[in-house]
């Protein structure tokens, strides 16, 4: 875990790779909760059996599965002291370039792309990388936009 102590000591570490969280289990009971919460009931994702002799061997989680746990993993990078909040204000890029597949441990690498002051806030954008056990490719890349309140 780093510690900023400010958003100005934030903003020095612009460029720089940040850490990476804990590896994670991405469980069946995780993506058939989210395929109940989005309504995406997809066999790739539900259906072990057809899934099994499916592209991917074996149910795989929904990509935006993968997304909605980058707040929960970079909690595990990095933190800013002396804010009143963050907010998540949106994606600039993202992409999945490859499966979850269930069971498989994932984690999040972060870097600093830019902290821009705005006139009561602070723009972060902060690339993040989620990867695979045992994969040499990312399973997400997003460049995560948030909104800091000192």
């Amino acid at each position: 875990m780093r510690a900023f102590h400010s958003v100005a000591d934030l903003e020095n570490a612009v460029g720089t790779h940040v850490g990476y969280s804990d590896w994670h289990p991405v469980t069946q009971r995780q993506i058939d909760q989210f395929a109940e919460a989005t309504g995406d009931h997809q066999w790739i994702h539900v259906d072990r059996d057809r899934a099994a002799t499916g592209p991917f061997g074996s149910t795989i989680a929904h990509g935006y599965l993968t997304l909605s746990l980058v707040p929960m993993l970079t909690a595990e990078v990095y933190s800013v002291a002396g804010l009143q909040m963050g907010v998540n204000y949106g994606a600039e890029r993202l992409r999945f370039p490859a499966p979850v597949p269930v069971d498989a441990h994932v984690r999040a690498g972060v870097e600093i792309i830019s902290v821009t002051p705005g006139d009561a806030a602070y723009r972060l954008v902060a690339r993040v990388t989620v990867e695979r056990q045992g994969s040499d490719k990312p399973v997400c890349v997003v460049d995560a936009v948030s909104v800091l309140v000192p």
